[in-house]
């Protein structure tokens, strides 16, 4: 697996696999902690919440690695059944994806998260319009009233969720979508579904030293 290295966040932490045993989490830039990134109270949970392996994905609904990678996650996630996925919705490439992650992050007010991320992560292609993701996520069965409201309620608290993912991205050294960190690695590109088992499997290993 080429792309994977074991730097969990890139050389701005050169031993970050001892901050996941430590009380005290040591900081990033900007003073964002690996705790801030691992447990964002507001960061959308999948998976199981007590899995032994963390994999924190940084996603644009616009990114086609992002889109390939998705149903692959999805499945090993279901399918390993102890691996907490935790999404960062990274809005970088088109202003239609800051609408998307909108959309995402407002329907997990009503337990619904998944299911439009899903949504949106299933339109073919790149640079999707904002009509095109509106659409997609009216036919995903979610609430478009309640889910409108909540973009209404809760628009600052989901702006201020991206910003921090942002800053997270920066404070990290990311440089495009897709990344996941998995465990005390970080991979990015389209990864398959052996390549995310290796790397899982890979990360319950170092664990275990």
């Amino acid at each position: 697996m080429p792309f994977l290295t074991k730097s969990l966040f890139a050389a701005v932490l050169a031993a970050l696999a001892v901050a996941f045993v430590v009380p005290a989490a040591p900081t990033l830039a900007q003073d964002i902690s690996v705790d801030a990134i691992l447990n964002d109270p507001q960061a959308p949970v999948g998976g199981n919440p007590k899995g032994d392996v963390t994999v924190v994905a940084f996603l644009d609904y616009n990114c086609p690695f992002c889109k390939k990678s998705a149903p692959d996650l999805e499945k090993l996630v279901k399918t390993d059944g102890k691996i907490r996925l935790v999404y960062k919705d990274w809005p970088i490439l088109t202003p239609a994806s800051i609408h998307g992650a909108q959309l995402a992050l407002a329907a997990k007010h009503q337990g619904k998260y998944e299911q439009v991320h899903h949504a949106l992560m299933g339109i073919p292609g790149r640079r999707i319009s904002k009509e095109t993701m509106t659409e997609a996520v009216q036919k995903s069965g979610v609430d478009m009233e309640r889910l409108n409201a909540d973009l209404k309620q809760h628009g600052a608290e989901i702006q201020a969720l991206i910003q921090r993912n942002l800053d997270q991205a920066d404070a990290l050294g990311l440089s495009g979508t897709p990344v996941y960190l998995i465990g005390p690695f970080k991979a990015s590109g389209a990864l398959d579904y052996e390549q995310f088992r290796k790397a899982v499997a890979d990360a319950r290993a170092q664990g275990k030293q």
